[in-house]
């Protein structure tokens, strides 16, 4: 376990780094995109944050908060839909008008759903495009300002990192026949690939831009809003297993801590470019699993499968 004083320590020299950061928050008007954009807003001097989402009237009151926080931060709301890739286009295409530099991009979008699969317009299922698809996509088209903000060592540009928030630790075998689940879909193996797919890509990520570190982490039991399309009775259903689970549950302020600590952290004590860490800062220990994977090409096969993916729903544009 990384202790919380180690964490805070970490997050403090950010500071050193100058201002200017730029930070894109996807999933950032709620739960523990919320919660670290706070702390990134925080222990920053004179930061800019891109919330990427869809409900306006929400991200406003966010502003309003992180503008309290860090009055001289520059805070900007894209509203679209990032089930949708081309909902993720849009959004990018918004950024890169801007910045040609992104020092941080964490993406926490995601839904809690007990429906089977539930197509989007362009032939993914939401649940999966949101937890997988559109994030391979945002770190696709954003990886030109990402690769830009480490190019410059010792400046506001020494920062460059992708943190996806999901399962890392729970990684298992996946249907490498059907990875996109179009034929076998369950909620259960909708959660399987996409936490798998995530850690083996993130790997693979690192190992084609070494200058960025990406991250996958677990982030534990935390109150979010992620219940919200679940319907009224299954909501009712998870907000009182959150009540009961409170105990084991991770503080707001904390998780905020931890998440944007994991983009700082183990950077500092090692070289490498990728990461899986647990809800306490800790790296996953057991990687047997996906070593092997690595080890038989799952790793670039599932590469491609995305690259193929994505593609494919451009293509039907």
């Amino acid at each position: 376990m990384v202790s919380l004083s180690t964490v805070r320590a970490h997050n403090a020299l950010l500071k050193s780094l100058g201002s200017g950061l730029v930070a894109v928050f996807v999933g950032g008007t709620s739960g523990i995109g919320l919660y670290t954009a706070r702390e990134f807003v925080r222990y920053t001097i004179s930061p800019t944050v891109y919330l990427v989402g869809r409900n306006e009237t929400q991200a406003r009151q966010v502003i309003q908060e992180l503008s309290l926080v860090n009055p001289s931060g520059k805070f900007q709301f894209i509203q679209t839909d990032a089930s949708l890739l081309s909902g993720v286009d849009s959004a990018c295409e918004v950024i890169q008008q801007k910045e040609n530099r992104i020092n941080l991009l964490f993406l926490s979008c995601g839904i809690f759903t007990l429906k089977g699969r539930d197509e989007t317009s362009e032939g993914l299922d939401k649940k999966f495009s949101l937890h997988y698809y559109a994030r391979m996509r945002f770190i696709n088209n954003l990886i030109p300002q990402l690769t830009q903000a480490n190019s410059n060592k010792g400046s506001t540009s020494a920062l460059s990192r992708v943190i996806t928030v999901l399962g890392a630790g729970h990684e298992t075998k996946i249907d490498m026949n059907d990875l996109d689940l179009k034929h076998k879909y369950s909620l259960d193996s909708c959660d399987v690939h996409a936490t798998t797919m995530s850690s083996l890509m993130v790997e693979e990520f690192a190992s084609r831009y070494p200058s960025t570190t990406f991250i996958h982490t677990y982030p534990g039991i935390v109150k979010s809003g992620i219940s919200r399309e679940a319907g009224p009775i299954v909501g009712r259903l998870v907000r009182a297993v959150m009540f009961l689970g409170r105990p084991w549950m991770v503080a707001e302020q904390e998780s905020g801590e931890r998440h944007l600590g994991d983009s700082r952290v183990h950077a500092a004590v090692s070289r490498r470019g990728a990461y899986l860490v647990k809800w306490d800062g800790s790296e996953v220990g057991d990687r047997r699993f996906l070593d092997e994977y690595h080890a038989s090409g799952v790793g670039r096969k599932v590469w491609e499968h995305t690259e193929e993916m994505l593609q494919t729903v451009l293509k039907r544009r």
